[in-house]
């Protein structure tokens, strides 16, 4: 599906147009700190180690000041009008960064950055909400990964490039003594230029709200915006997942440069691939997401980035200080033969690469989940949240410096992320939840998940589903990709060691009338409170697990539930669990030999059925037409 995109008028210049601006900011960005690192520019009094997160600070807050702007210009106007007049603008900005090269103006060129970033800012809602509206909802993954993949090679490449550029002192074939300035601003100029080419075969699209006013009160549609982002809790934590993301690489990225020019003492050449190995590491994390997640938003992932992330950034600390000591700035042959250097670029390859794990499914997450009428002005509200949070992170590493080294500076960030991640996941622990039924589903068993589009986005929603062993809620719900609320056997609930962690998922426990009847009315008020508030409840309506294979009876608990609380019914079947380890085949659970524990396992998702349709039988119907070839031992003989 990858290759066919790329082949379509709808993504291609779309993707290249993003990909070249990307790869233009990168040139100049990467350019202007080598000259700023390694030509002992200063201005305002500040040294080059605190020029360097200046300019990163300079070049993010426009998305601060003028992404409320870009969300609302992103509803009331068609995405292809607008990417173009942003790519003439860019093409302006070029043409000042050109004579702030000539005129080795510090100031001009910071100037530049601020006007990037303001480019940068406008583009961003675009960006973010352009593959949604042009993609189908089976293609976003695809899309995306297409997108993360273009973006970081452009990163790279651009990282690389404005990097060899600009040191270039001499160019005998056109007898310039000042190469390398001259030769940045040819390259940004034509990849401008480039870049409005391309934009010009986006195919329109009608505007979102082409009748919304625009505000022109930064300030107050700045906090309109932002709390737009609230509107949906799961959107809004994922945001401040996404903003945390960029405060912890933006000092990663500011100070890899400056931790290598005055610590390791490399030269260009190996600040270049130390950005180019973060850079890898975040594309090959992206891909490697799309491939873990098989195509679908998988946030289980989020809390294995958010690991290796402060696990490599520890290491990178350890790497750094027991790197072999040399007298003077060395180049990247030189660099690579000292005792301990493959460390530093392994540590910075990983962190990169759990970065990509951890960002991506929370950027798929906040768009599949967006409210369609707003999402341009929600992602404009997430970028401002991700703003301020770069914004903090120039100031942490300028203030942190004051008292700490570099790497001290690294150790403590990723010491910091770690306390943070796990705040966040104690927070949200449905991240947690994933990320243990995804190490089940994906490396002890192999779930394929069909026709998971036939359940909803967003709503209340009933799950009912044949229940075959003590893993059923937990592939269930590693595989679908909204929270759920399951119902389980009370003595199960609370069970020893467990009970906190069915608490933290919000399972409802429940007994017969016979065994306890309040607890059972009990149940049925918490079923009906999640119903209402939009959530999705399992139900295994056998309300036993089999004992030979054959699915058993409904009960009327289904039928009580739907009658207080009518809402869509979604009938789903398992295959492939009986005979597991976790079955109750061969005499119970838990007593087969452990080559069961590696199965081909089916979750099978059917047509939603409505409330007023649906009871014990025709849902216990439904779901045995699901099993298909396992059908035969589902029902009981003389049916």
């Amino acid at each position: 599906m990858s290759s066919e995109l790329l082949r379509q008028r709808r993504f291609l210049p779309y993707f290249l147009t993003q990909a070249l601006g990307a790869f233009n900011d990168n040139v100049f960005k990467n350019a202007l700190v080598i000259l700023i690192s390694y030509s002992g520019l200063r201005m305002l009094g500040m040294e080059s180690k605190e020029l360097v997160p200046f300019a990163f600070g300079v070049f993010i807050l426009p998305f601060f000041l003028f992404s409320a702007l870009a969300g609302q210009l992103a509803e009331k106007y068609t995405k292809a009008l607008l990417i173009r007049r942003i790519k003439l603008l860019e093409i302006g900005i070029m043409s000042t960064a050109c004579l702030g090269f000539w005129m080795d103006s510090v100031p001009m060129l910071i100037g530049v950055l601020f006007l990037m970033g303001t480019q940068s800012a406008l583009f961003g809602p675009l960006k973010l909400s352009y593959l949604p509206e042009y993609l189908d909802r089976s293609e976003l993954v695809d899309g995306n990964g297409l997108v993360s993949m273009a973006t970081f090679l452009a990163i790279l490449l651009g990282t690389i490039l404005g990097g060899e550029l600009i040191k270039i002192r001499e160019l005998d074939l056109l007898n310039l003594e000042r190469a390398g300035p001259v030769l940045i601003s040819l390259t940004v100029m034509i990849l401008a230029v480039a870049g409005w080419l391309v934009s010009r075969k986006i195919p329109e699209k009608p505007a979102a709200m082409p009748d919304l006013a625009i505000r022109m009160n930064l300030f107050t549609e700045t906090i309109r915006t932002v709390g737009y982002t609230r509107e949906n809790l799961v959107v809004f934590r994922s945001i401040l997942g996404v903003s945390w993301f960029w405060f912890f690489g933006s000092v990663i990225l500011a100070q890899i440069i400056t931790l290598n020019s005055d610590v390791l003492l490399g030269n260009e050449r190996v600040t270049t691939w130390m950005l180019a190995c973060f850079s890898v590491g975040i594309g090959i994390g992206s891909m490697l997401c799309a491939k873990l997640s098989f195509r679908q938003v998988e946030i289980g992932l989020v809390p294995l980035g958010a690991i290796g992330m402060s696990v490599f950034g520890v290491d990178l600390y350890f790497a750094c200080v027991g790197l072999e000591p040399v007298a003077e700035l060395v180049g990247i042959s030189e660099f690579i033969a000292r005792e301990g250097a493959w460390r530093v670029f392994i540590d910075i390859v990983l962190i990169g690469l759990f970065g990509g794990l951890y960002i991506v499914p929370l950027n798929a997450l906040i768009q599949h989940r967006s409210s369609v009428e707003k999402r341009s002005r929600i992602l404009a509200g997430g970028n401002v949240l991700n703003a301020l949070f770069m914004v903090i992170s120039a100031v942490y590493c300028i203030v942190l410096l004051k008292f700490m080294t570099i790497p001290e500076l690294l150790l403590t960030t990723a010491i910091l992320n770690a306390v943070v991640a796990l705040y966040i996941f104690l927070l949200v622990p449905e991240f947690l939840l994933r990320f243990f039924a995804w190490i089940l589903i994906n490396t002890v068993y192999r779930v394929k998940v069909r026709d998971l589009e036939r359940l909803p986005d967003e709503g209340p929603v009933l799950l009912v589903c044949n229940h075959v062993s003590f893993i059923d809620a937990l592939v269930v719900g590693g595989s679908i990709r909204r929270p759920v609320r399951f119902v389980m056997y009370h003595k199960l609930f609370n069970l020893p060691l467990m009970r906190k962690l069915y608490q933290t998922a919000r399972a409802i426990p429940i007994a017969s009338a016979r065994e306890n009847p309040e607890l059972l009315e009990a149940a049925y008020d918490r079923i009906a409170e999640e119903l209402e508030d939009g959530q999705v409840v399992c139900l295994f309506p056998e309300g036993r697990i089999s004992e030979d294979g054959v699915m058993n009876e409904f009960r009327g608990g289904v039928e009580h539930i739907l009658k207080r609380t009518p809402v869509t019914v979604v009938p789903m079947a398992l295959r492939g669990l009986w005979g597991s380890f976790f079955s109750k085949s061969d005499g119970g659970a838990f007593r087969g030999p452990l080559r069961k524990l590696s199965k081909r396992i089916d979750l099978i998702i059917g047509q939603p059925v409505q409330a007023d349709q649906a009871n014990a039988a025709v849902l216990r119907e439904r779901v045995h037409e699901l099993m298909g070839e396992e059908q035969h031992q589902s029902m009981p003989p003389g049916q």
